[in-house]
């Protein structure tokens, strides 16, 4: 827990991005009647009957004290998706870093090996070299009192701003989000975050280990 707080309070370093990392599933639900379109005094109508259009996933990268996020979908959410989010956070968003301290949880599919599994040793070794990860405590107490990981109330952003709704298919899911993602990198929207590591040893002292 403190390794992260830590992290957030530290001054902002180019070279040494901080990118928090998280992730979440989406249900695509088309409809099945035309919307009834608003007109004065009435919003537009949705009929209760929908249908299901399968699954997928949205992949969140936010760079909190730039203002940059980011959102990647995909299919599924394995260790090859995760790996491929990590070679283009090396590759495509942060080329210039020297290492990217990336904040991330403990799913199985957040480790080092899911590099090895998804390319080539010498390929997988070279970006394991620029990540440095920063994962999130275990432990449920921590969950129940502080949400530690920025990229959470990120989604939790997108979701009330941009995914309160019936979205079909993932291109139209894609271009939805790109709409969303734009401005706010445009605005370089950040988090105000302000609990820190000596909050968190004075107000959280029953979760601690005695």
């Amino acid at each position: 827990m403190e390794d992260v707080l830590d992290l957030y309070a530290e001054p902002n370093d180019p070279l040494r991005p901080r990118v928090c990392f998280d992730e979440c599933p989406y249900q695509l639900i088309r409809e099945t009647r035309q919307p009834l379109p608003a007109k004065p005094g009435q919003a537009v109508r949705y009929d209760y009957e929908y249908e299901r259009g399968g699954t997928c996933n949205l992949f969140l990268f936010l760079e909190p004290n730039v203002g940059w996020r980011h959102v990647k979908i995909t299919d599924r959410r394995t260790k090859h998706d995760f790996a491929q989010c990590m070679k283009e956070l090396v590759d495509e968003h942060f080329p210039e870093a020297e290492v990217i301290r990336v904040v991330l949880d403990n799913l199985n599919t957040h480790t080092p090996a899911a590099l090895y599994e998804a390319f080539e040793p010498a390929e997988a070794r070279r970006l394991v070299r620029k990540l440095e990860f920063h994962y999130t405590p275990k432990h449920g107490s921590w969950r129940r009192w502080v949400q530690r990981n920025m990229a959470e109330i990120e989604l939790s952003v997108l979701s009330k701003q941009c995914l309160d709704r019936r979205i079909p298919d993932q291109p139209t899911l894609r271009a939805e989000v790109a709409a969303w993602e734009a401005p706010r990198n445009d605005q370089h929207a950040t988090i105000n975050w302000r609990f820190t590591t000596p909050d968190a040893r004075d107000k959280l002292k029953r979760v601690y280990p005695s």
